[in-house]
């Protein structure tokens, strides 16, 4: 029997695709292939009996063609403070050991995951502007999608009911989409970036 999970987060996402990412309309990746990085800065989880509350975990990704066709490169990126329980737990959920959605689907379109990494993570949030790094590994910044023609912000929301990542999202830019990680070294400026409340369990 899987250890009972559960966890409540804010999520940050910014790819290479352009704005709002094809992909989640299963539509092929803007690029032919997909790059990007995402965050989750937990409110409320737990493990079992251990509790999650206030950590932060990540990713750093690559596929060479559409997620769904696999054989995907990934390193995780986890919250420094956590302890030795804290770290087993989070291990478990981000690589699909303890079931549950959407890490048991992710992990089975990764050919190689690169040793994990435990850094400081900084979030810098307010609305719909954020900036997250994790140590040196990455670093994103999401802002409202300008308009063109006047330079205003637009406001625009995805809701995929369907979703694994997450079911409703703020449909915004990623200004800053940089990777410094060995092996998924990549930045892309001004493509798609999302924020999210999501909840995941098992």
């Amino acid at each position: 029997m899987s250890t009972k999970w559960s966890i409540e987060a804010d999520y940050f996402q910014a790819c290479n695709c352009d704005y709002g990412c094809p992909c989640e309309f299963q539509a092929p990746p803007s690029r032919g292939f997909c790059e990007g990085l995402g965050a989750w800065r937990i409110t409320k989880g737990t493990y079992g009996g251990v509790s999650l509350d206030g950590l932060a975990f990540g990713f750093i990704a690559h596929w060479p063609a559409a997620i769904h066709l696999g054989n995907g490169t990934a390193l995780l990126v986890f919250d420094e403070r956590a302890n030795p329980q804290q770290r087993e737990a989070l291990m478990n959920i981000t690589t699909g050991q303890a079931g549950g959605m959407p890490f048991e689907i992710i992990v089975k379109t990764l050919s190689k995951v690169l040793d994990p990494q435990y850094v400081k993570f900084d979030f810098e949030s307010k609305g719909k502007h954020a900036t997250v790094s994790a140590g040196s590994a990455f670093k994103m910044t999401v802002e409202p999608i300008k308009n063109p023609v006047t330079g205003e912000p637009e406001s625009a929301r995805v809701v995929h009911e369907t979703g694994f990542m997450f079911q409703s999202a703020e449909v915004l830019a990623g200004s800053q989409c940089e990777s410094n990680a060995e092996g998924l070294r990549f930045s892309w400026p001004d493509k798609s970036g999302f924020i999210a409340r999501i909840k995941y369990g098992n």
